[in-house]
């Protein structure tokens, strides 16, 4: 499915599904994206405050790093849960297969 880091293929190699039905399709994506990183983020802040308490400054620190981090980390995975979000919402429309291969 991807090309590079963050770069996806037009169509899946393996069953020939367009990736991108639209501009703006992987908005979605996005919100995928920043809810993990929120809860993330959010979520650690408050379980090391409970565990060790440690200071705001190093807490802030820890979690600013993290949230810069993290998205880059979770991009692949988060445009591949749209994708299977989105097949199982509203399948694409059956169209010939663009790589010629037995199907999957």
């Amino acid at each position: 499915m991807f090309a590079g880091i963050f770069r996806m293929h037009p169509a899946c190699p393996r069953c020939g599904c367009r990736t991108e039905r639209e501009p703006g399709y992987f908005i979605g994506a996005i919100y995928i994206n920043y809810a993990a990183t929120v809860f993330l983020c959010l979520g650690g802040f408050f379980l090391l405050d409970w565990l060790i308490a440690p200071a705001l400054a190093v807490q802030l620190a820890v979690w600013t790093a993290a949230a810069a981090i993290f998205p880059l980390l979770f991009f692949r995975h988060s445009r591949s849960l749209w994708l299977n979000v989105d097949h199982f919402i509203s399948p694409p429309p059956a169209s010939p297969r663009t790589n010629g291969g037995p199907a999957a």
